[in-house]
């Protein structure tokens, strides 16, 4: 059908409520063709989409069909598979709670204990809590860094990863039969629903505080130390301030931001990664002459980082400056204490920062790289535990994301939360700061500029084009973007890498479509479109021998890109 017999057939339909069908009488012709030319995507990170009725919308219909799916999925299972149950968490957002009720009604209807957390809850504890309650599966209702109109719903496995590509696609499968949206029923008074035990909160922080790598340091300093935090409205307040005031590392939060808030709406949007999310929480260091200023995302699986600089003022860091500050921070403590794993491994995805193979290879340690997305690194854990090759100490991704530990096999905003602080208290401890470590760093290993562009695109064709530039990228042969001559291409779709005189080698990882562009020196140009949101990603990681060089390099290598891609669209 097309999106005007869609429409017709919803609008029309006696069961849909009544708000919804004003809400639908209102829409314009553009509107009709978006909410109902397609169908909201379920891909390995789940669904995300705009809060709104419709079929390529976020609603109580899409998830209950959705999770329909999951649980035609899991009768497909052993019965005593099947018995393990499904445990749901939800953070801050427009209908969170709402849509996490009814998964676990849908669930109930088919018979599956649905394990519901009682409040607000972040991603790791959501990855625990599969883990600790033995579940087959976990929801997690979550937009994370999205922007206030949008929601989302993601799928655990029972190894507490994002669920696997090739479960995934039986799952679509149970989906895409269901051409009836609004057939789907649950129960919401069955006794399948269970609320989650209290002591998943208690073991996780209990497992955090395993993890902590200088406990001298935070007992001398941690009572002393000035740390701001914003949960910006998340769900990152309670396990966050609990865990730093368990270690007794001294904390002030942002109050205005520690409310639940559907809305954001003290910031733009709700992603730590920008300065201004976290500039609430910077004005109120400035106020208290803090140290140090944290921001968790509403779904707190990511965390943002400011430090004051030489000057004494506040710099946020991005990812990937977060990334290389906690790596050398892990792999020198661990070797300090002489307990650094013979066979320890690291994991960053491909777009991240370059510097890690310099510090890892210091330290004489494996680094893996995989794919965006943290479910790739769950999977290297996952592989790890069952064959022995490696032992994991770290992993992250340049978006903000990073995990110590194998308690969750998500990014981690909490652990990395602690992780910060008493990086901050060890280098009080020593005499230094963490912005003059992070000095010394790029006088080791030399200096590296960092940075990503997003360039937007709307519509129902949105994913369609993006795709179709980064193919197109494929066929035109690039020797060189500004003063960097190209050494390789990597075709991550083909799984293949061509270097500059021709030949070709195997990559050996999970297939994504994404074109890297290998320059000489260790920099590299990567194109690719985001899973999560319409937008098409570019990143830049230059080597240089300062920041000035490096800025300079970075706008070459910037406008020869630019052309390229206005070539090829």
């Amino acid at each position: 059908m097309n999106y005007q017999q869609n429409y017709e057939k919803w609008v029309n339909d006696p069961r849909l409520p009544e708000g919804c069908k004003r809400e639908l009488l209102a829409l314009d012709e553009r509107e009709k063709e978006y909410r109902f030319g397609g169908e909201l995507e379920f891909g390995t990170a789940g669904m995300r989409g705009i809060i709104g009725c419709g079929m390529n919308m976020m609603n109580c219909f899409t998830v209950m069909r959705a999770t329909q799916g999951l649980s035609m999925y899991i009768k497909t299972l052993p019965k005593e598979d099947q018995a393990r149950g499904v445990v749901i968490s939800y953070d801050t957002r427009r209908n969170s709670r709402k849509f996490a009720e009814r998964a676990a009604s849908v669930l109930a209807k088919n018979g599956i204990k649905a394990y519901l957390f009682d409040d607000v809850h972040p991603v790791p504890i959501l990855s625990y809590a599969v883990r600790y309650l033995h579940t087959i599966a976990g929801i997690m209702i979550t937009a994370s860094h999205n922007p206030k109109e949008y929601n989302g719903y993601k799928v655990y496995g029972e190894d507490g990863a994002q669920m696997s590509p090739e479960a995934t696609a039986i799952v679509v499968k149970f989906i895409s039969g269901i051409d009836d949206y609004l057939s789907v029923e649950g129960d919401a008074a069955s006794p399948l629903i269970v609320p989650v035990p209290k002591e998943v909160d208690e073991t996780y922080i209990a497992a955090l505080s395993k993890l902590t790598l200088s406990e001298e340091a935070v007992r001398k300093c941690g009572k002393d130390l000035k740390l701001v935090y914003t949960p910006v409205h998340g769900s990152g307040y309670v396990p966050v301030t609990t865990i730093l005031k368990k270690l007794g590392i001294n904390v002030t939060v942002v109050k205005e931001q520690a409310v639940k808030d559907t809305e954001f709406s003290t910031v733009k949007v709700p992603n730590p990664e920008f300065k201004e999310t976290l500039s609430m929480g910077i004005d109120l260091a400035n106020e208290i002459d803090a140290d140090v200023v944290f921001g968790t995302d509403p779904d707190s699986d990511r965390l943002g980082v400011a430090v004051k600089d030489d000057k004494g003022e506040f710099v946020a860091l991005s990812g990937n400056v977060v990334g290389i500050l906690l790596l050398d921070y892990i792999l020198t403590r661990l070797k300090e204490e002489g307990t650094l794993p013979a066979n320890a491994a690291v994991v960053k995805s491909f777009v991240s920062t370059g510097m890690a193979r310099a510090i890892c290879a210091e330290f004489g340690v494996a680094l893996f790289e995989t794919p965006v997305g943290f479910k790739f690194i769950g999977e290297k854990i996952k592989q790890w535990e069952q064959d022995g090759s490696h032992t994991f100490v770290f992993g992250f991704e340049e978006s903000c994301g990073y995990l110590r530990g194998t308690h969750a096999r998500d990014k981690d905003a909490v652990v990395a939360s602690m992780l910060c602080a008493e990086m901050v208290c060890y280098y009080t401890y020593i005499g230094k700061t963490v912005w003059g470590r992070l000095q010394e760093i790029y006088q080791r290993y030399g200096y590296v500029l960092d940075k990503n562009i997003s360039i937007q695109y709307s519509g129902l064709n949105a994913m369609k084009e993006m795709n179709a530039v980064v193919d197109a990228l494929k066929t035109v042969k690039v020797s060189a973007f500004g003063p960097f001559a190209v050494e390789a291409v990597r075709d991550y779709s083909n799984d293949v890498r061509i270097a500059a005189d021709g030949s070709k080698s195997a990559l050996g990882i999970p297939k994504c479509n994404c074109v890297y562009y290998e320059l000489e020196g260790g920099s590299f140009v990567c194109v690719r479109p985001s899973g999560t949101e319409p937008k098409l990603k570019i990143y830049y990681s230059i080597r240089a021998e300062d920041e000035t060089a490096a800025e300079g390099k970075l706008n070459a290598v910037k406008a020869d890109v630019e052309k390229l891609l206005a070539s090829v669209k």
